[in-house]
């Protein structure tokens, strides 16, 4: 909640552009599926997440004019309290079904 917070925060106009950039960073790091350091290389591998998005989250919220994260904070707060899409649940568990079935058929043809 606080990487959602921290990328409202950062889009919001009274966000100076400094604090900005590094907070636009932070929170693209802490989304995205790329890592510096891979998931698998032992102990470095999550290590780097550990300390590089505590620490821009730091140096962001320093950036910040006062009370601007406090109400982000809040906005992400009750963004996660909406209720979630059934619709989208069922799209993505029929997404799955119909890659399961192909899958399988896909085998069975193979083996023949």
């Amino acid at each position: 909640m606080e990487v959602y917070a921290a990328w409202l925060a950062a889009r919001d106009p009274r966000c100076p552009w400094g604090a900005r950039l590094i907070g636009l960073l932070v929170t693209a790091y802490a989304l995205s599926p790329i890592d510096l350091i891979p998931d698998f290389i032992p102990i470095l591998g999550l290590l780097d997440d550990a300390l590089l998005i505590p620490a821009g989250l730091w140096l962001f919220v320093r950036m910040l004019p006062p009370g601007l994260l406090d109400e982000h904070r809040a906005a992400a707060a009750l963004a996660a309290e909406r209720p979630r899409s059934r619709l989208g649940i069922a799209i993505v568990l029929l997404v799955w079904l119909v890659s399961a079935v192909l899958a399988w058929q896909l085998l069975r043809w193979a083996r023949s």
